[in-house]
């Protein structure tokens, strides 16, 4: 049986955005934002979040980090109700970083690789699944992966002519479309 799923960028579009967030307590759920997930929950949508994460390859915090922001992220969803199915990023960058960080990888958007993960390991129907974000990559992610795909004025989408408001807007679109 294949499931449908909402993909989310996650800063400045469920989260606030903050520069290269590397901190638990930087964390600031985007107004409305658990209220949007707590719908899809309720509807039987998984939610995954799907974020680049270059600040792992610049060496500005570990890549341990992302659980604890992650953690962080579930429980401020969690006091309104909603939750998180699953997490994935992309520590990587092609031209900034050190190590095995620095790398050319299939996952960065505006590649498909996460979305093309977590289709695999949830057995979702990517043709019945939105990608929202707030950068074009989010949309190129979610078109090379065979998604609709949606963006938001919040976080870095503030000037995009096409966007919605903000995730509450994309919900309510994913919802009259269905």
């Amino acid at each position: 049986m294949s499931r449908e799923a909402m993909f989310l960028d996650r800063d400045g579009t469920l989260i606030e955005e903050v520069n290269h967030l590397s901190s638990p307590d930087q964390v600031r759920l985007i107004p409305g934002a658990a209220e949007a997930v707590r719908q899809l929950n309720d509807a039987g949508v998984l939610v995954i979040v799907i974020t680049n994460q270059s600040g792992v390859a610049r060496g500005y915090f570990p890549e341990s980090r992302l659980s604890a922001v992650h953690d962080r992220v579930s429980e401020l969803l969690a006091a309104h109700g909603a939750k998180v199915d699953a997490y994935y990023y992309c520590p990587h960058h092609p031209t900034e970083g050190i190590g095995a960080y620095r790398v050319t990888c299939a996952c960065r958007k505006p590649k498909p690789g996460m979305l093309l993960a977590a289709a695999r390991d949830f057995g979702i129907d990517l043709a019945r699944s939105w990608m929202v974000g707030d950068k074009v990559c989010d949309s190129g992610a979610g078109d090379a992966a065979g998604c609709r795909s949606v963006l938001v004025r919040t976080g870095h989408g503030r000037e995009l002519p096409n966007a919605v408001a903000d995730l509450t807007a994309a919900i309510e679109l994913w919802a009259t479309s269905r």
